[in-house]
Parts: structure tokens; C-alpha cells; sequence
């Protein structure tokens, strides 16, 4: 598999949050990993082309071998604080699947997510073993607001960039600086960037407030179809009212949508992986 056809594998693909944003950045989505009956549900309407394997105990990374870009919101119940936090012990800790398929399909590139509660719990683990199987690798925390959503909905990002040799055996420039900055620290709790500071990877600047509501671009039925065509930076959702009769998988839905990625996040770190 080339890595110039600019592939995406996606674990835990939920309801396809990264699926979207790596389309936006111009990635091709080849195959998902879920094992939730109605996001799959979701993932086959959307992308009926595309084959999805259920555990991904049983996803073998060498079927994908060179594809570019890899994502994953790999689970956070174990580290997060509105759970017991039994990171390690808790059987939905499945960074270790995660990094096995890393291993054995090598992409380019690799971006995960996960609660802030992973930065005490886990982190470390994950941006040394990214590190052991020679990537560069770093994380940034960006909140949802960050896009201009109106809930702040705080998490990580994982950004791993694969160390490649360039045609004289030397490593790639870029990649070679990445490595020597990342030695430089040792990616603990206090190295994550704090989410109010207004700064992110490569210096761009966000907006770390939520700006006030502007003209609503599309509702209901089109929203997914208008989202699938470009990369909106906030669609405001209409006021309804908190009870809800006659909607159909409601509670699906919302569980959803509490699982999902930001995928307007996710596309401004995927625009920048070249």
C-alpha cells in the first residue's frame, strides 16, 4: 500500500468523527474498527463502501501496511473522571491494541485521543511506546471551544509522525528535528500544553472562547450531508427543548455523540500532516 494514496485506517471509529475531518484534509478512509451495533449502523450509511471489522483484537495491521494515517479515540473509561480510573485494570484498556496494530502497519502518521484524565494515568505509556517503535510524538490538549463550539469538552491529542529515511539513508529533516525536541522532554503531566494558553503545534493560534451564535447553515436531515462536503467551523444546534418524544434510537444517539471526537479538532492537526 502506497502511502502517496494518503490511506486512513480508523479504531474505534464510533460514529466516523475522524472518518469526517481526515475526508476534509483529504484523506481516503479505507477501513473502520467497531464493535457498537448502532454506530455501525451509522458508519455503513455513510461510508457503504468501506468494510468495518468489529473487534480489533481481531484486526491484523499488516492487512494495511503503509497506509498514511492512522486515528484513534481509543477508550477512555479507564482514565476518565467520571469513572473508578482503573486505568491498566480495567478490561476497556486497549491502548496496547491499539499500539500492536501501530506496530505491525506502520503509517506515516497516528493521531489519538482520549480524556485529560489520561495525562496522569497513561500518557506517558502511550508517547513511550510510540517513541519505541520510532515515532516522534507529542500531545497538545484543545478543547472543543477551541473551534468555536459552545461547550469546552477539553481533551488529548496524540500526534505520532513515523521517522522515515530519506533516499541518501539519512533521516528526514523534519522528522529528525521532531525526534531531538522530543528527547528534550519527558512527556509527564506538566509538558501538555494548557488549553487556556492560546497556543498549538506549529504556533498557529486559536480562539479559545466560544464566539456568540451566528446564522444557522443547514438543520435536520442535511446536516450530516452538508458536514460530509466541507469542513464547517461550527453549525449551532437548533434550541429544542430537553425532553424529546418520537425520536428514533435517541438514546443510541446521544451515547453517540458523548463518544465522539470533535471532528472540527481533528482537522486542523490533519491539514498540517503532509
Amino acid at each position: 500500500m502506497s502511502e502517496d494514496r494518503r490511506t486512513h485506517l480508523d479504531l474505534f471509529s464510533g460514529i466516523g468523527g475522524f472518518a469526517l475531518a481526515a475526508g476534509w484534509a483529504g484523506f481516503e478512509t479505507i477501513a473502520f474498527c467497531e464493535r457498537e451495533p448502532f454506530p455501525r449502523r451509522v458508519l455503513r450509511k455513510h461510508w457503504p463502501d468501506v468494510p468495518i471489522i468489529e473487534d480489533v483484537q481481531d484486526l491484523d495491521g499488516r492487512d494495511y501496511r503503509g497506509t498514511a494515517l492512522l486515528t484513534g479515540g481509543f477508550p477512555c473509561q479507564p482514565y476518565s473522571h467520571a469513572g473508578k480510573r482503573r486505568g491498566k485494570e480495567d478490561d476497556r484498556h486497549l491502548w496496547g491494541e491499539m499500539a500492536r496494530i501501530i506496530s505491525e502497519a506502520r503509517p506515516r502518521w497516528v493521531l489519538g485521543e482520549n480524556v485529560v484524565g489520561l495525562i496522569s494515568m497513561g500518557l506517558d505509556e502511550v508517547l513511550s511506546d510510540l517513541e519505541g517503535m520510532d515515532y516522534a510524538s507529542e500531545a497538545v490538549v484543545v478543547p472543543a471551544c477551541a473551534v468555536d463550539a459552545h461547550h469546552r469538552r477539553d481533551r488529548v491529542w496524540i500526534i505520532g509522525s513515523r521517522n522515515v529515511e530519506d533516499t541518501q539513508g539519512n533521516r528526514g529533516r523534519q522528522a529528525k528535528l521532531r525526534r531531538q525536541e522530543s528527547s528534550r522532554s519527558s512527556f509527564s503531566s506538566e509538558d501538555v500544553p494548557d488549553p487556556n494558553g492560546g497556543r498549538f503545534k506549529g504556533g498557529e493560534k486559536f480562539n479559545r472562547q466560544p464566539k456568540q451564535p451566528g446564522k444557522q447553515t443547514c438543520q435536520g436531515r442535511h446536516l450530516m450531508r452538508h458536514c460530509m462536503e466541507r469542513p464547517e467551523r461550527w453549525i449551532i444546534e437548533p434550541d429544542v427543548g430537553r425532553v424529546a418524544h418520537g425520536i428514533p434510537d435517541r438514546i443510541h444517539r446521544l451515547r453517540g455523540l458523548g463518544n465522539a471526537i470533535v471532528p472540527q479538532v481533528a482537522f486542523e492537526i490533519l491539514r498540517l500532516m503532509r
